[in-house]
Order: structure tokens, then sequence, then C-alpha cells
């Protein structure tokens, strides 16, 4: 089973797999995720909500995170900021692109661009993931 198929698997009972993220590409220097953007995703004007958006930039992040740690580590998300750039209707396919800022030993710094389908930035997360050692 490769890594992405891996990880999805373990993501699909939860929350990031309740979304609907499915993820294309997982290596140490970038996690890439699509989703769609579904009406029970959504505030009341059919638009994504933020939070969820929140969430698909977060597990992105983990999931970065999580394949550049050593063995037995966890993580954890101590600090996330976001600025909202554009708005994602219902009914289109969101992309992510998580790259590091920051890989260290006690901390690591992400930053998540979300587009659009016609590759239009929407919004920029950087979060900090705390190294939980074993």
């Amino acid at each position: 089973m490769s890594a992405i198929a891996a990880i999805q698997e373990l993501i699909k009972p939860l929350f990031p797999g309740l979304m609907g993220m499915q993820l294309t590409e997982v290596t140490p220097e970038r996690v890439i995720a699509s989703m769609e953007v579904r009406p029970d995703l959504c505030t009341v004007g059919n638009i994504l909500h933020g939070g969820a958006l929140m969430a698909f930039a977060d597990t992105l992040g983990g999931i970065a995170t999580f394949i550049n740690l050593g063995s037995g580590a966890r993580t954890t998300t101590i600090e996330s900021k976001t600025n909202f750039l554009g708005a994602m209707p219902v009914g289109t396919r969101i992309t992510g692109e998580c790259t590091p800022l920051h890989r260290g030993k006690t901390t690591m710094v992400w930053q998540t661009h979300v587009k659009s389908e016609n590759g239009r930035l929407c919004a920029v997360v950087i979060q900090t993931q705390m190294v939980l050692p074993a």
C-alpha cells in the first residue's frame, strides 16, 4: 500500500474523511489534497464555511508533520492563522498545497495555499505543529 493510500485509509473514519478530503501527493516536502465544497460544509450563503477550510488546511499540516516525524513521535497543532482571500462556492473543488517554512526538532511550521478550481488563491494558512517525542 502506498503512503497516500495508507494515510487516506487512516483518515477515512475521522473528520477529514467525513469532509471528503482526497490526498493526491504526500512527500516530506509537500502535501496536496482536494475536497469538494458540499452544501453541508457551507454557510447559509452556499460558501465554504471558514471552519471547514481551516480544518482542511490543519489536516494537511498535520499530515506533513506526521510524515516528517521520527519513530513513535506525535504532533499537535499549537497555532494557526488563516487569511481568507476569496469565496469557495458550493459545487466547486478546492485544492490545498502545504509546504514547510520550518522543520525543526520541537516545532514545524507549514504554509498551505488553498485554491479554487480555476487556480485562484482563496486562502493562506500558516500553522505551527509541536513535535511530541515518543
